[in-house]
């Protein structure tokens, strides 16, 4: 009874900090993603063939660095970017060493996103932007975001959702976070209660995420 008594305060203590280190992981990563991932979507997008700063190299080349990027699996990423994580922050673990690898697999995943987006906005306003004497960043910047904004704001969603799950996977090699809290105690000492605890809070981060971009998504919805 003791060492259980133990085992839960222990627990308690561990709970509160590995929220805040999922929080702070998907939320400097998340942030880090839209400011690297959104000009990198519009410049895939506006340097595809036909479109109004056509580069076929520029476009083959960042092309085949998303999806190469894309290609490996998330846990081999991690790990194969630990010289680099280390180099760059100064550690290998902790959960801003996990921004790190957060990061630059979900710049290329949120790109894909944008540029999709992108292509859904009608092709005769963005002529009628030019033929009103626009330059391409007055287009980008007036017509084509604006236009595009809640197939943005949804994928910026789907991508803190993927960031989520993410970082708990990151927690499994040192990350920190509810993923290592859950390998921790709920897996390495057989604690069931631990790991349905650690579920229901990724669960719920998950809805909340979800319910707050589907309401900025009907707020900036004009259609």
């Amino acid at each position: 009874m003791i060492l259980l008594e133990l085992t839960s305060d222990a627990i308690l203590k561990a709970l509160s900090p590995a929220i805040v280190e999922t929080l702070v992981m998907v939320g400097i990563s998340g942030v880090a993603t839209v400011l690297l991932g959104l000009p990198l979507g519009v410049v895939l997008f506006t340097t595809q063939r036909g479109a109004m700063a056509a580069n076929p190299v520029l476009s083959f080349l960042l092309g085949g660095l998303v999806n190469l990027t894309r290609s490996v699996p998330y846990a081999i990423l991690m790990l194969s970017l630990i010289p680099f994580t280390r180099w760059l922050v100064g550690t290998s673990s902790g959960p801003y060493a996990a921004c790190v690898s957060l990061t630059i697999a979900a710049v290329p995943f949120f790109a894909r996103l944008v540029e999709s987006a992108l292509r859904d906005v009608q092709p005769g306003k963005i002529d009628a932007a030019h033929a009103m004497g626009s330059t391409r960043f007055q287009t980008i910047t007036k017509v084509l975001l604006p236009e595009a904004a809640p197939s943005l704001i949804a994928g910026v969603t789907t991508t803190v959702v993927t960031l989520i799950g993410y970082s708990a996977m990151a927690g499994l090699i040192g990350g920190g976070g509810l993923g290592r809290l859950g390998y921790n105690y709920g897996f390495q000492r057989f604690e069931p209660v631990v790991m349905i605890i650690v579920l229901v809070l990724l669960m719920g981060m998950v809805q909340l995420i979800q319910a707050l971009g589907d309401t900025v998504i009907r707020r900036v919805d004009h259609r």
